[in-house]
């Protein structure tokens, strides 16, 4: 690395961007069950496109943001999609993060409440709490705790991943029986425009966050270090955690909270443990997708800016009542067909300028 490139940066960087991604869905394993392993044996093919495309686009913006860290007016959906179409993802994705939020409260109850039995409000409740508090702290003091929960997700999932694949390997040979079961997890007909929704609810709903993630990097090789390890570490536990699922695909198909199942047939003291990890995994996304929001409201640390962000608390934790898996199968989709073009931009943008 460059001499003007820190390693310690670039590995805060890396954590900060896998714990965007760290939600509820990926964390529950139901955002991996929807949109790659109720595909079957295409999900692996899945997992390629999506490596490719975050790869692409999520580099991109981070540099975008680095590139442009001392302009405060800087609007990434401007630069990358023209004023009209740029004026429209402004408004759009604070909106669909707010989407998000609620999916992420209700993954919280849902996580408690299949492991602990406590009441699904309850888990919804202290969720939006922790998201309130930690926008409360600051955007800086977030990154330092989220860069840290990112890893530590892809840390157990690759754990439970691994012992699960190798100790139900045979599992891989029933999975043609299940198609049934499959089937009614597929957001979307056609096992190709998953991976691309994938990818584009993704990138696009975090675009605000990481490009301030960029802002912070100290140069642009930090910025693109950073997103290019957290892709391939993301990518990692994506293709362990479905092939882990595929092995028993009969019983993981039907839960809520497929991970939390695999971690607990290992051992009841590592399902434990990883149902806190999976909690504080919602926490990072979920106090992300509430700091999106209020910055493009209001000016962050005011006092306006805390009672706005504490309204969009309680209005997520109230729609986050509703039931965990179908408010995944039914919003998702939709933010990722809006995100197409955006991620598309970006992926023009970067290739045309690589040439």
């Amino acid at each position: 690395m460059e001499q003007n490139t820190s390693c310690k940066n670039v590995i805060r960087i890396m954590g900060a961007y896998v714990a965007w991604v760290m939600g509820s869905g990926f964390a529950t394993g139901q955002e991996i069950l929807q949109f790659f392993t109720s595909y079957g044996y295409k999900s692996f093919i899945l997992v390629a496109i999506n490596l490719v495309g975050f790869l692409i686009v999520g580099p991109a913006i981070l540099e975008a943001g680095q590139k442009h860290s001392d302009d405060e007016g800087f609007n990434q959906f401007k630069y990358f999609c023209g004023k009209k179409v740029g004026v429209f993802y402004d408004w759009f994705v604070p909106i669909s993060m707010f989407a998000g939020m609620v999916i992420l409260i209700s993954g919280a109850g849902a996580t408690l409440q299949e492991y602990y039995g406590l009441n699904h409000y309850v888990g919804a409740l202290v969720m939006s709490l922790l998201a309130f508090v930690a926008y409360v702290a600051g955007f800086q003091r977030f990154v330092k705790v989220v860069s840290f929960i990112g890893p530590t997700i892809i840390a157990f999932t690759i754990i439970v991943g691994v012992i699960t694949v190798f100790r139900d390997f045979d599992g891989l040979a029933m999975v043609g029986e299940y198609q049934p079961v499959m089937e009614a997890r597929q957001p979307v007909r056609f096992w190709w425009l998953s991976g691309l929704l994938y990818i584009a609810y993704n990138l696009t709903g975090g675009s605000m966050y990481y490009t301030a993630l960029g802002k912070s990097a100290a140069s642009r090789k930090e910025a693109v270090y950073g997103a290019t390890l957290g892709t391939f570490a993301l990518m990692l536990a994506i293709l362990l955690m479905n092939s882990a699922m595929l092995t028993d695909i009969g019983t993981a198909g039907t839960l809520a909270i497929p991970t939390l199942y695999l971690a607990k047939k290992i051992s009841f003291v590592l399902g434990a443990v990883f149902s806190i990890t999976l909690i504080c995994g919602i926490f990072s996304a979920c106090s992300a997708m509430l700091w999106t929001v209020s910055e493009r409201f209001v000016e962050q640390g005011t006092k306006k800016s805390y009672v706005f962000a504490g309204c969009v608390a309680v209005g997520a934790f109230l729609l986050g009542l509703l039931p965990f898996a179908e408010l995944i199968g039914m919003i998702y989709p939709y933010l990722g067909y809006i995100g197409l073009i955006y991620v598309g931009r970006v992926a023009y943008t970067r290739i045309r300028r690589q040439k």
